[in-house]
């Protein structure tokens, strides 16, 4: 049975690296895993249109440099996308936008074998992890316990319900999420740096007190210091889009300025 390597990390107390991903094409997977530098890609489904096949092919770059892979589903269609991104291959799952305990619990089941009735994630025959299909039954659900599972903390409601939350077992990860955090306190995230910056705190705290791993996403390797001071071992650098739009804004505007310049020469 192949391996789930964000697992491994966890179970060894290990730190770990990750960026995002918004395109399907394996390519950048691959290229991705080819760097070293990444324990494992998050695909941010949540984000971006997608096929099972793609999937599956994502799922596939990804392990030809022994590289982990996420993935980030969308609340309302959340069982049958982590389900299928599973089967396909994805060790890893984050869930988004939910409010509640209860909400979670019921998350925690999609993904949960269904062994005496503990879960609600049967048998089917798909490629897995490295294309590992047809073990058996409890070889089988041995692997899905070993599928991390991560929430976002990212709306009022849940930092108001926190410590329920984090009592709830099968956690392994919390993230916080400030831009969903400001929009459901009817706030723009940049005018309450302050205020957000101190849930994100309280919410690393939190989890941290229940055993739960927290998981930081920033944008240059520079800001990790402030996250490692509050204990945090789990980072995410940095966003496809994001790069990208920051090229084409920063650079774009210098090129466009040039050719501008050029007019009437």
């Amino acid at each position: 049975m192949k391996e789930n390597k964000l697992r491994r990390l966890l179970r060894e107390g290990k730190p770990s690296t990750s960026t995002r991903l918004w395109s399907t094409w394996p390519f950048y997977a691959e290229v991705l895993g080819a760097t070293g530098n990444f324990d494992y890609m998050e695909f941010v489904a949540e984000y971006a249109p997608f096929t099972q096949a793609d999937l599956e092919n994502m799922a596939r770059a990804a392990e030809l440099h022994d590289m982990g892979s996420m993935i980030k589903v969308d609340f309302q269609n959340r069982g049958y996308v982590a389900q299928k991104a599973v089967a396909a291959g994805f060790q890893a799952v984050l869930f988004a936008d939910h409010h509640t305990a209860e909400e979670v619990r019921e998350s925690i089941a999609m993904l949960k074998p269904d062994r005496l009735g503990q879960g609600r994630f049967g048998y089917p025959n798909r490629r897995f992890i490295g294309t590992t299909s047809h073990l058996s039954q409890m070889d089988h659900a041995q692997r899905l316990d070993d599928i991390v599972i991560c929430f976002m903390i990212e709306k009022v409601e849940a930092m108001e319900h926190l410590e329920e939350i984090c009592s709830v077992p099968g956690i392994d990860m919390l993230q916080f999420g400030p831009s969903d955090y400001s929009m459901s306190a009817g706030r723009n995230a940049a005018e309450n740096k302050d205020a957000t910056r101190e849930a994100e705190k309280r919410m690393i705290e939190t989890a941290l007190r229940h055993g739960i791993q927290p998981r930081c996403e920033i944008q240059t390797p520079e800001e990790a210091q402030y996250y490692i001071d509050l204990g945090v071992r789990h980072f995410s650098l940095g966003d496809q889009f994001k790069v990208l739009k920051k090229f084409w804004d920063e650079q774009g505007k210098k090129i466009r300025d040039i050719a501008d310049g050029l007019e009437g020469r």
